[in-house]
């Protein structure tokens, strides 16, 4: 297979994920691939997006959006924004390309992964929650337009069993975490910054060797405030990784989008996208701490505890004695 004939393939649905893939974007092209760069969009983006998406990728295809309209599922994930990511299933029609990889546009590639391709269909990494299955926000795959009928009836005839795009690809490459060992990725092709800080020691040990980070879950780059002056960002401070890597999304989205004259305006408007969250309080200063420690409940709650952090023993020793203090 030529070289020329991949692809990588991502889908921005709304102008924040166009600023994320704006920046997917530029990172693949900061390491060099020599793949083409594709984004599928819908109609829920904006015009001037469109126009610097196409500064940045070979190809920009406009699909027609597909929603699991699953509420019940959605709602264990808390995650409704997440029916809409079926959308990504038009990734299969790329037919034009002998084989893809498909990267999440909340994702970061630091160094160059064009050895994916080589891998067979479907190659991805296993999920952080349900290792059994697979997370979908990093696969390779081979474009298939009898691939995409099969997946768009199994949507319509069983659903999803998460509501999204994950628990579909799941039942339908059922046999991905017993058929073939080599079709499960590294984690350093797919890492959950946002779990890092569970298993800091791993991190510390082989976190110089991630190739792609993902920003899984409802922490976003584009949720948080950046500030250029001094390069900080506000993430939560039990998550050291988490910050370090939101700094360097925010340093190529400044770098590179908003530094040409042709790019300012959308650029400022994105810029105030990212502030939009802080100013319908889903996200601002006052709630932070709410916000924060609501995501760290959850965490809990799936059994993932920072015991080197935050959860350490000491910490929970010392608010046990301040709350028996305050009972007294």
């Amino acid at each position: 297979m030529e070289k020329e004939n991949f692809a990588f393939v991502t889908l921005a649905t709304d102008d924040f994920y166009g600023s994320g893939a704006l920046v997917l974007g530029h990172s693949l092209k900061l390491v060099q691939t020599k793949a083409k760069l594709v984004v599928l969009i819908t109609t829920g983006i904006s015009a001037g997006v469109v126009d610097k998406l196409r500064k940045v990728f070979d190809l920009v295809e406009e699909v027609k959006e597909l929603d699991s309209n699953d509420d019940k599922n959605l709602a264990i994930l808390q995650r409704p924004e997440l029916g809409v990511t079926l959308t990504k299933l038009h990734c299969w029609n790329l037919t034009q390309f002998s084989k893809c990889v498909f990267l999440d546009a909340d994702t970061l590639v630091l160094k160059n992964c064009d050895e994916l391709f080589e891998k067979p269909e479907l190659s991805a990494a296993p999920d952080v929650g349900w290792p059994d299955c697979f997370n979908s926000g990093v696969f390779v795959y081979q474009p298939s337009k009898e691939t995409f009928e099969k997946l768009k009836n199994l949507a319509a005839e069983e659903g999803s069993f998460d509501g999204g795009d994950q628990g579909l690809l799941n039942t339908y490459f059922s046999d991905w975490s017993t058929a073939n060992i080599s079709t499960h990725l590294s984690f350093l092709y797919n890492m959950n910054i946002n779990m890092c800080y569970t298993y800091l020691p791993a991190f510390n040990k082989f976190g110089k060797d991630a190739k792609i980070v993902h920003f899984l879950g409802n922490q976003k780059p584009w949720m948080f405030n950046y500030n250029k002056t001094d390069d900080t960002v506000d993430a939560p401070d039990f998550s050291p990784p988490l910050v370090d890597f939101l700094k360097m999304w925010w340093r190529i989205f400044t770098e590179n989008v908003s530094n040409t004259e042709s790019g300012r305006n959308i650029a400022e408007q994105l810029e105030a996208l990212t502030l939009a969250p802080r100013q319908a309080n889903v996200c601002s200063p006052t709630n932070f701490t709410q916000f924060v420690k609501k995501d760290r409940l959850f965490e809990w709650e799936q059994g993932r505890i920072d015991y080197l952090g935050a959860d350490s023993y000491e910490n929970i020793e010392k608010k046990l004695d301040e709350t028996i203090n305050i009972k007294k």
